[in-house]
């Protein structure tokens, strides 16, 4: 049976739209990425999303929320991510223990956190023998709570409890419904607390020396990143440009925060912002001296296990992209 000639037209114009279509959809790298919060200090990861900049730099990319450090450790060792917000702390831990694991890139190189505490309690003393909560054993907030601990004078979990509840907005329930005593909170989270009297006991800028702590870090595998350099460049790439937007766009960037976290509250949403966009580093280079120190941290805690900063960060790749002037670049737009 001979088919009508325009049958053969409006066929070529599917199979040539089909082939437009696909070629597009091809030429963009899948890859899978988490962060590990909804926090102001994680916004460089859903920010990119948000603002179409995976997709810019050629990655058709699935970005997942897996909350705490410990859990997107697992994830990548299991190859279920390939790049994932982890903070040094929980990678070292997991390369002394054997994983395969390598930073690449750290937009925040300190912590922000205050311990934020019931109205109730007055001093150091106060807190003895009461409970302060944290996301998970191994995450960011766990550091940062026995460091503030510890800058009080005190012994975590000796003197004072330490307790799993959950994200920075879990642990401003725990706290108003008098579960724990305490919490380690990031800038701003306290104006959740509503209907719940509170004090800052301590804070990390308290401490004499500034708290080095590779903090949100882009983080991968040694294997991934030998395999696929220039797509993990990409994804560098997509965070240099979502931390300019941050710090040059405060309404919009607060705007996209409140619909990811879902927090409209705006006396949060400022503070948050204020602090993220001070700390957020243009180089984002995985500084020596945080992560000594949470290799030092690691390898107490196993006997006669070896580890160099070398052994888990590799900082090329932002080398390059500063030496080519890509980030002076993305700066000057």
């Amino acid at each position: 049976m001979k088919l009508p000639q325009r049958f053969w037209f409006f066929g070529g114009l599917l199979l040539l739209s089909y082939s437009l279509f696909s070629r597009d959809v091809w030429g963009q790298e899948r890859i899978r990425l988490s962060h590990s919060a909804l926090e102001s200090s994680n916004a460089v990861w859903y920010l990119a999303q948000d603002r179409g900049l995976y997709k810019k730099y050629g990655l058709d990319a699935d970005l997942l929320f897996i909350p705490s450090t410990t859990t997107s450790v697992s994830s990548l060792v299991a190859g279920d991510v390939q790049v994932a917000n982890a903070s040094g702390g929980g990678v070292a831990s997991a390369v002394v223990a054997g994983a395969d694991l390598v930073l690449v890139s750290c937009y925040l190189n300190s912590l922000p956190y205050e311990l934020v505490v019931n109205e109730s309690v007055k001093s150091a003393e106060d807190l003895k023998g009461k409970s302060v909560g944290i996301s998970r054993v191994g995450s960011a907030s766990d550091v940062a709570v026995r460091a503030l601990i510890r800058g009080l004078g005190l012994e975590p979990d000796k003197q004072v409890l330490i307790m799993q509840v959950g994200g920075p907005v879990e642990r401003a329930a725990s706290f108003r419904t008098g579960r724990i005593a305490g919490f380690p909170s990031p800038p701003g989270i306290i104006h959740l607390t509503k209907g719940m009297p509170f004090k800052v006991l301590i804070s990390t800028a308290d401490f004499q020396k500034r708290f080095e702590f590779p903090y949100i870090c882009a983080t991968t595998t040694k294997s991934y990143l030998a395999r696929q350099r220039e797509t993990v460049k990409k994804v560098l790439m997509a965070h240099i440009e979502a931390i300019q937007f941050f710090k040059t766009h405060k309404e919009e960037t607060k705007k996209i925060i409140a619909k990811y976290s879902r927090i409209n509250n705006e006396a949060y949403l400022e503070d948050a912002y204020n602090a993220s966009a001070k700390l957020y580093d243009a180089v984002p280079l995985v500084t020596r001296a945080g992560v000594e120190v949470q290799i030092k941290d690691a390898v107490s805690r196993k006997p006669g296990a070896q580890l160099r900063f070398e052994d888990m960060a590799d900082e090329s790749i932002v080398r390059e992209l500063e030496k080519s002037g890509f980030i002076d670049k993305v700066y000057k737009q």
